[in-house]
């Protein structure tokens, strides 16, 4: 949990570029890439989490600069990536703008719970986390390179000179 507007910028600056590392690795075919043939497409789960930025924040008060929450997902990965950092980045400007320390202890009305403003910003960085990693096996199945996001990826360790661990 956040005790101070800092700890989340800082957190969410690590999470805002392992994430925007990812976006930039889609390419517009793998956007349809899927695990089973009516779940989540790599695309979907990508513009899932610009939308729940947008969502969310505006649940806890915030005005992010992300696309109406029912609204389809742009077919060119570019656009889904520029999307997303305009987003995050508005997360980030939004929170430092408008809270403070104090206001984090806060309970705010959060999909009919009280909820801390600290606790649905986890939220958010845990939704993206998650949803993250899902996008990671898809674009492995996709045969795209998967970005080393909290130590290098199986593609990232030859940088090293190290052969990947099995």
């Amino acid at each position: 949990m956040y005790r101070t507007i800092q700890d989340f910028i800082a957190d969410w600056a690590q999470e805002n570029d392992s994430t925007l590392k990812v976006y930039k690795n889609l390419t517009d075919v793998s956007l349809n890439q899927k695990i089973i043939p009516d779940g989540r497409s790599l695309g979907f789960l990508a513009w899932h989490i610009i939308i729940s930025l947008g969502e969310m924040g505006e649940k806890a008060g915030l005005k992010v600069s992300a696309p109406p929450e029912h609204s389809s997902a742009p077919i060119k990965a570019s656009d889904i990536a520029a999307a997303y950092e305009k987003a995050a980045t508005s997360i980030a400007s939004e929170v430092k703008g408008k809270w403070n320390d104090t206001m984090l202890q806060e309970l705010i009305d959060m999909y009919g719970e009280k909820w801390t403003r600290a606790a649905t910003l986890g939220s958010l960085v845990k939704h993206q986390i998650h949803h993250r990693a899902q996008m990671t096996v898809l674009m492995r199945q996709a045969g795209l390179k998967v970005p080393g996001i909290y130590g290098p990826s199986h593609e990232e360790w030859s940088q090293f000179g190290i052969p990947a661990p099995q």
